[in-house]
């Protein structure tokens, strides 16, 4: 499907469900459009593919092996004012240039609790 960036959430959800794709070819798609568009729309401070390459292998284990969290294996980004453990935090500020938090912000565990797929975080 070509179009997958066009579907809804809740159509994300129900493709995954029904295995119209995986977590892995979905995140796949977002990350061959951030890597086609974001040099012209700057939306992203921090790409964090590999990283979101693994959840998604991960979500699909998860999945197959019977996990129903509806936002299991769902890709998402971010604004870069979230901590998140390990990854670049500037809050899209100079003074932060090298800032790597070492703790998640709530909204970030709920979301990682949730089993969705961190594409990266995103500019203020």
């Amino acid at each position: 499907m070509s179009e997958l960036h066009l579907l809804s959430t809740q159509q994300l959800i129900s493709g995954l469900q029904d295995k119209k794709f995986s977590s892995l070819e979905l995140t796949e798609h977002y990350i061959k459009r951030i890597d086609a568009l974001d040099s012209k729309i700057n939306s992203f401070i921090t790409h964090t593919s590999e990283t979101a390459r693994a959840q998604a292998q991960a979500a699909d284990e998860m999945r197959a092996q019977g996990d129903k969290r509806p936002l299991l294996g769902v890709p998402m980004a971010h604004k870069d004012i979230f901590c998140t453990q390990g990854v670049l935090t500037t809050c899209g500020s100079k003074m932060l240039h090298n800032f790597i938090s070492p703790y998640d912000a709530t909204i970030v565990s709920n979301i990682d609790k949730a089993g969705m797929i961190s594409l990266g975080k995103l500019n203020m």
